[in-house]
């Protein structure tokens, strides 16, 4: 073919503007791999120089982990390094399995205790009793150890034996055991069974491997054997796990093809819609879902969906708001990077992310997704939904909050004393649904509160001292001091008062204690569910017919109030840290 001399002369532009461009895109991307190979040299360069010259001895590793989980963090908090050390910690929060005796430990003052040990694994067979102290453990005393190298010692090979003393209060000798490792498998649902006559009910814990099977297995057992019509599934406090069983869960209840939950990331081909492939068990039984600030992740994919495709009512207290998704990345010398890499979009194409990481403020701090950025989006028939904070129950339940006295008393292991105490004292009670603790019991317990000179200060006095210094500080105090000395008069408390005003609350935060020393975790959930607001409200809505199916009237809005309900249960706090072991 021959060119005149206008089409060479086009062909030779469009050829060079192409190489140009070639170029300049060559460029950007090899100016960044170039900032990145020159800010790594100036990294290794720095830790150099600071082993050689440092006036003290430093650990490099403990220095270079330190650095990279400062500098992850200020990512976001679910990009994060995972050394060799913590590998069996990561195994277990995906599995749910590790090798150990079977026990949650914690610290208690200077000692580590059994927190709870798990029914039917070794250290239960073995006899060891929530309270028991751990003296030794591997032939190691524990005296100056953290709960974390304690675990670290308790856990190890299957099948091998740990040596461990302990000293049980009320006994004056010490106990030695010799417990034989097992690989642990926590059990993702950890109760089920009849409500009532016609409701079931499922508690998921966390979505580790395989839990959409154990979902599965309890539901089926319900309905073809208990004569289920009705379905409860509770996901309060379930802080998720692996998305594809979140996807296996639902498919349970939606028809085959049903869009689930779509992921959306910088990696285009990454990008994924996960549908139902499966046939469902059941598309038409009434369902519940509860939830409160406690679920988050895969929970809030499972409420979402369930939600936006109007498969079940959701109940309870608006959710965490993690609509982020991670990724594992192998690292050299057996690490790994737990990455961020999208975000999950459910069904009605709304993401629950609360926060916004990728913008922080000059501070450093996130904010909530602005209001400017909150957008509607509609359920499968209809009903009006919004993202950017989390899952919104349609029937919102306003949980009595706690006192100061039951969170002070939680917190100084008052409830988990009296209980070791008194599981020492008496070998059986009632069954978990009949156990009723009685008047003469809250005495004694009240009783040996005050044996162990407890004391404790409200969030309202708290504020007022802080009130006091400050206007003393400015000079105020002495103008208003007949007031204050009044007010404080007013807001103080006074044990024997406070014990009679929330007895109730008290009586059933220790009947929780005291059922776990006897029915482990499976009793303290059955003792529980009696007097549940958020089962009872549950189980109106599904009796009713009308009820149940008003809740999906098109056009209904599903509260645009996106202002955080904050979560009314109690939480250990900062300090009350468990372990696995």
């Amino acid at each position: 073919m021959k060119y005149n001399r206008k089409q060479k002369t086009g062909l030779s532009i469009a050829a060079g503007l192409l190489v140009v461009l070639l170029i300049l895109t060559g460029f950007n991307r090899d100016e960044k791999l170039f900032l990145v190979d020159k800010n790594l040299d100036i990294y290794y360069t720095l830790v150099r120089e600071l082993n050689l010259f440092y006036v003290d001895d430093i650990n490099p590793t403990d220095l270079v982990k330190t650095s990279i989980d400062e500098m992850l963090e200020s990512l976001d908090p679910y990009t994060t390094y995972i050394p060799e050390s913590d590998m069996e910690d990561f195994k277990f929060m995906t599995t749910g399995e590790y090798a150990g005796i079977g026990a949650m430990i914690t610290k208690h003052g200077d000692q580590v205790v059994i927190s709870e040990p798990y029914e039917g694994f070794p250290a239960q067979k073995a006899g060891l009793k929530a309270g028991d102290i751990l003296l030794e453990v591997a032939g190691k005393s524990t005296k100056s150890m953290s709960v974390e190298d304690v675990s670290n010692l308790l856990k190890g090979p299957a099948n091998k034996v740990v040596d461990v003393k302990i000293e049980r209060p009320g006994q004056k000798k010490n106990l030695e055991l010799a417990i034989v490792r097992e690989k642990i498998q926590i059990d993702a649902v950890p109760y089920y069974g009849m409500l009532d006559d016609e409701t079931g009910y499922i508690r998921l814990s966390n979505f580790t491997q395989n839990c959409a099977n154990e979902v599965k297995k309890a539901f089926v057992e319900l309905k073809e054997q208990q004569g289920a019509k009705k379905l409860v599934l509770d996901l309060r406090s379930n802080p998720g796990g692996l998305l594809m069983e979140s996807v296996e869960i639902v498919n349970l209840f939606v028809p085959k093809g049903s869009e689930v939950v779509s992921t959306k990331g910088k990696v285009k081909q990454w990008d994924k819609t996960y549908t139902a492939t499966e046939n469902p068990i059941d598309t038409l039984m009434p369902m519940a879902v509860l939830v409160n600030q406690g679920s988050a992740s895969a929970s809030e994919i499972v409420a979402g969906a369930l939600q936006d495709l109007d498969r079940a009512v959701i109940v309870g207290t608006r959710t965490f708001g993690k609509g982020l998704v991670q990724t594992t990345r192998d690292l050299s010398y057996n690490t790994k990077l737990k990455v961020t890499t999208a975000k999950y979009y459910i069904p009605s194409g709304r993401c629950i992310q609360a926060l916004d990481y990728s913008h922080r403020n000059e501070d450093g701090s996130v904010g909530n997704v602005p209001d400017s950025l909150i957008s509607e989006f509609t359920t499968k028939k209809g009903r009006k939904v919004y993202d950017g904070g989390g899952i919104v129950p349609d029937i919102k339940i306003d949980l009595d909050r706690l006192s100061s006295l039951s969170i002070n008393l939680a917190r100084k292991f008052m409830f988990f004393d009296y209980a070791t105490k008194f599981a020492n004292e008496h070998e059986s009670i009632a069954s978990a649904e009949e156990f009723e603790l009685n008047d003469e019991t809250f005495s004694d317990f009240k009783a040996f509160v005050k044996e162990r000179q407890f004391s404790y200060q409200s969030e309202t006095e708290k504020v007022f001292k802080e009130l006091m210094e400050t206007a003393k500080e400015e000079k105020y105090f002495d103008v208003a001091q007949v007031e204050f000395e009044q007010l404080k008069v007013k807001i103080g408390h006074e044990l024997d008062q406070d014990f009679e005003s929330f007895k109730d609350e008290l009586k059933e935060m220790l009947t929780d204690e005291i059922v776990t020393r006897y029915y482990y975790q499976k009793g303290a959930i059955k003792s529980a569910i009696q007097d549940d607001k958020g089962i009872e409200k549950a189980k109106e809505t599904l009796k009713d017919p009308n009820a149940f199916s008003s809740v999906f009237t098109k056009g209904r809005i599903i509260s645009s109030n996106l202002v955080a309900q904050p979560d009314n249960e109690w939480v250990p706090q900062p300090g009350l840290v468990l372990y696995e072991a």
